[in-house]
């Protein structure tokens, strides 16, 4: 999936976050983000998700305009194909790890139990699908929400500081499994991170400043 940025600008009331932003992800490229806290990252990791509004330019997934979109047609365009890894995991605590990472499937009414357990197997957490979240370490976490994103096979995967709560040799494990799982299905990413270790695996790092992004 090609993700095109044109000219981005974002603002909350009279406060500039980010302005001219353009961005060019190429299918199957990893992008990673740096910059100073507060420049606005992680909003511009939703806007790319079409999750969060901006003021100015435009945002195109497979030549797709998402400002064009209503809400419920980028609901359905996410569903189908973006995955999404937060800092925080938000697995579903009453879910199992085998249904927490089923989720995606369930929402396009297509249950795939083969393809939940390869994927387990491939994030390191095969044989643990029964088990619930609070059985898991922040690590084993993030991986189901790796899995979990990934599941559906999405041109498109955002990963919000995927390593910001985990410790160094937790975190390498960690984008072990992300820029694998990626490259396999050969899935655009685009990565949010502070983390330099976590930049350096990626083919282009940017970085975002209130006057725009650069490399």
């Amino acid at each position: 999936m090609r993700l095109q940025i044109s000219n981005l600008g974002k603002r909350y009331g009279i406060a500039t976050v980010f302005s001219h932003v353009t961005l060019d992800v190429a299918p199957g490229e990893f992008v990673a983000i740096v910059g100073e806290s507060g420049v606005g990252k992680s909003t511009l990791l939703n806007c790319m998700a079409g999750l969060d509004s901006w003021d100015e330019g435009t945002v195109m997934l497979n030549g797709a305009d998402l400002g064009a979109m209503s809400d419920d047609q980028r609901a359905l365009l996410r569903r189908r194909q973006v995955g999404f890894v937060f800092q925080a995991f938000h697995v579903l605590p009453h879910l199992d790890v085998a249904q927490n990472v089923a989720l995606p499937l369930l929402l396009l009414g297509q249950a795939d139990d083969a393809r939940v357990q390869s994927l387990l197997d491939a994030v390191g957490l095969a044989g643990l699908g029964r088990r619930l979240p609070q059985q898991l370490s922040g690590g084993q976490l993030q991986r189901v929400a790796i899995a979990r994103a990934l599941v559906h096979r999405p041109g498109l995967l955002l990963a919000d500081e995927p390593t910001g709560n985990l410790d160094p040799t937790t975190a390498g494990v960690v984008m072990d499994a992300l820029v694998a799982q990626t490259r396999e299905h050969g899935a655009a990413m685009v990565l949010v991170t502070h983390s330099t270790a976590a930049a350096a695996r990626a083919d282009r790092v940017l970085h975002l400043s209130a006057e725009g992004i650069r490399a």
